[in-house]
C-alpha cells in the first residue's frame, strides 16, 4: 500500500541521514533548543509557538528567548510578531535577529518579499535552513524555540540530526486526520533521539459567546486518548477562541495582549 511505501522511505531516509550526517554541534549562544511541530498544517502550530517563546520570556523575565522560524514555505512569524524588514549583518556575516515583545526573532519571512512565494527544491531549503541555524548572531539565549513546518520531512530530520533539542512539543487538533499526522511526527522524534516533552491538543472546544454553549467542533478528547498511547502528557489544552486567532494575526499574540485572559 501506499502509506506502507511512504513509511519504508521515511525509514530508510532517517538511517541514511542518521549515518551521514555530522554530529550535532550547538548553535552558539543557545543554551536550550525547544521545537514545536505537528504532523499536518493548520492546526496552530505557529500560534502555539509564538505563544510559548512569550510565555516563556513572560514566566521569567531573566531569561533571554529567541524564536526561528524554520517553516520555509509558510513562514508566518514576521506577521504574527508584528515584524517586517531584512536583517542586519554582523561584522561576521552573520544576520541579527529582528526584535519585538523582548524576543529575537529570525524568518525566512524577512529575507523574500511578503508574497513571493518559495519554488524551491530541496536541495535549496535544506541551504537555507543551514543559513538560519548557522548564520544568525544569536547573542546568548536561554531557550531558541524553532517553529517547525507541518509533516516529518528532511527540514525536520536535519534540524532533529544537526543540533542538540532538549525537547519537541507536538500540537494537534482532536479531529483523527490531525492526530493520524501527530502520531507520525512523535515517532519520528523517538526515532532520532529527540525527547517528546507532551502534546498541545489545540482548538479543543469553542463556546458560543452569546448561549455560552460549548461545541467540540473537531471533537472530543483525541489528543488526550493520542496522548495515553504514546505515554506522553498533555501540556496544554487551548479552546478555539476568536482572541486567539485575531491577535495572532493582527501581530500582538494572546500571552502578550491578554495576559489575564482565560485564552
Amino acid at each position: 500500500s501506499s502509506s506502507s511505501g511512504d513509511e519504508a522511505l521515511r525509514d530508510k531516509r532517517a538511517r541514511i541521514l542518521s549515518r551521514g550526517l555530522p554530529k550535532q554541534k550547538p548553535i552558539e549562544g543557545v543554551k536550550q533548543v525547544v521545537v514545536v511541530a505537528s504532523g499536518k498544517g493548520g492546526v496552530g502550530k505557529s500560534t502555539t509557538a509564538v505563544n510559548i517563546a512569550l510565555a516563556l520570556a513572560a514566566n521569567d523575565s531573566a531569561k533571554e528567548v529567541g524564536l526561528l522560524d524554520a517553516d520555509i514555505y509558510g513562514p508566518s512569524i514576521p506577521k504574527m510578531m508584528n515584524l517586517k524588514g531584512n536583517p542586519e549583518l554582523t561584522p561576521k556575516n552573520l544576520m541579527r535577529p529582528l526584535k519585538n515583545y523582548g524576543i529575537a526573532c529570525m524568518s525566512m519571512g524577512f529575507l523574500i518579499e511578503e508574497t513571493a512565494p518559495v519554488v524551491w527544491r530541496g536541495l535549496m531549503v535544506m541551504s537555507a535552513v543551514e543559513k538560519l541555524l548557522r548564520q544568525v548572531d544569536w547573542g546568548q539565549l536561554d531557550y531558541l524555540v524553532i517553529d517547525m513546518p507541518p509533516g516529518t520531512g528532511d527540514v525536520q530530520l536535519s534540524v532533529s540530526q544537526n543540533i542538540p533539542i532538549a525537547g519537541a512539543v507536538i500540537v494537534s487538533t482532536p479531529q483523527d486526520v490531525a492526530l493520524l499526522d501527530a502520531h507520525k511526527g512523535a515517532e519520528m522524534f523517538r526515532k532520532v533521539h529527540v525527547p517528546v516533552l507532551g502534546l498541545v491538543q489545540n482548538m479543543s472546544v469553542f463556546q458560543c459567546p452569546k448561549c455560552k454553549h460549548e461545541t467540540h467542533i473537531f471533537g472530543t478528547d483525541g489528543v488526550k486518548d493520542l496522548a495515553k498511547t504514546l505515554g506522553l502528557d498533555i501540556l496544554g489544552d487551548v479552546p478555539l477562541h476568536i482572541n486567539i486567532r485575531e491577535t495572532c494575526d493582527s501581530g500582538q499574540p494572546v500571552v502578550i495582549s491578554q495576559p489575564q485572559s482565560d485564552a
